[in-house]
């Protein structure tokens, strides 16, 4: 067994908060430039050096990239031969107690905007933390202790949706679906958009999954060639509606398509789109 201290835990999602909150992957930074390149549309090639010049800017400065830092949703994969070592004097904390933590304090040290109500309708009150975050933990094979961080807008959030389709449907009914939440999401996702499609499982499955999705490389097709199709079709008949860079017109709604599945029921077809704006935030440490 292999121990990972509770403090380190801590100080990796602390940096990994303020990273995310920072500095744009290189994945999707080459694909607003590629985008940029092939974009016909005069305005929309200015948005989007403009989106661009943003990152650059951000990553120079220490400025957020956008002033939406988000809600953090947090990916654990814990090796089953790791242990979390709790702090001395508290053997009752966990993992999750540390990411919260971490949470904490990347928001705190990064000067970044408090975004969570601890009560959803009724007081709303802040927090004052931007915790508790959304914490999803497997069990994997192995030694290490891998911790995602995504912080992710409201607006695009927003924008989500879950449809349980019949078993019947076909291909090109779920792909029809798909493009009309992209539309629907319009301008006020903050396109151009990153879109995670769940399909299979139950609800809750392919929402996470649609979730899940966002955090493949851009540029990282499905294995099954099956769907590795479905996300090229799905992504020009996205930029086909021609709702461009910031909801203005263009070539460039959205910059990538990318889906994930599971086993279902032979009576369910679940299927979940998430919607991730152009500030595609997340990072990742192993420990």
């Amino acid at each position: 067994m292999r121990c990972v201290e509770y403090q380190a835990i801590v100080q990796a999602v602390e940096r990994l908060c303020i990273e995310a909150c920072h500095y744009l992957a290189p994945d999707v930074l080459d694909a607003l430039g590629r985008a940029k390149a092939r974009e016909s549309h005069a305005q929309a090639r200015e948005i989007l050096g403009q989106l661009i010049e943003n990152a650059s800017l951000a990553a120079d400065r220490m400025i957020p990239l956008c002033q939406d830092t988000g809600l953090a949703v947090v990916f654990v994969e814990q090796g089953a031969d790791v242990v979390i070592r709790p702090p001395e004097g508290d053997p009752r904390l966990t993992i999750v107690d540390a990411i919260q933590a971490g949470v904490e304090a990347g928001t705190d040290k990064g000067f970044l905007r408090r975004s969570v109500v601890a009560d959803p309708l009724n007081a709303r009150q802040n927090t004052g933390t931007n915790t508790p975050a959304i914490v999803h933990t497997a069990i994997v094979p192995g030694d290490r202790l891998r911790v995602t961080v995504m912080v992710k807008g409201g607006g695009c959030e927003n924008k989500s949706q879950f449809r349980m389709f019949r078993p019947t449907a076909d291909r090109q009914q779920v792909l029809d679906w798909i493009v009309e939440v992209v539309e629907a999401a319009g301008a006020d996702a903050c396109p151009p958009l990153i879109v995670g499609v769940g399909i299979g499982g139950d609800l809750e499955v392919s929402c996470l999954l649609s979730k899940k999705a966002l955090l493949r490389d851009l540029q990282s097709p499905h294995p099954d060639p099956f769907y590795a199709r479905m996300e090229r079709d799905l992504l020009s008949a996205v930029n086909a509606c021609g709702l461009g860079p910031q909801g203005l017109g263009g070539d460039t709604t959205a910059l990538a398509v990318l889906i994930e599945t599971a086993a279902c029921h032979i009576a369910s077809l679940p299927v979940a789109v998430n919607i991730e704006c152009h500030s595609h935030r997340h990072k990742t440490a192993v420990l």
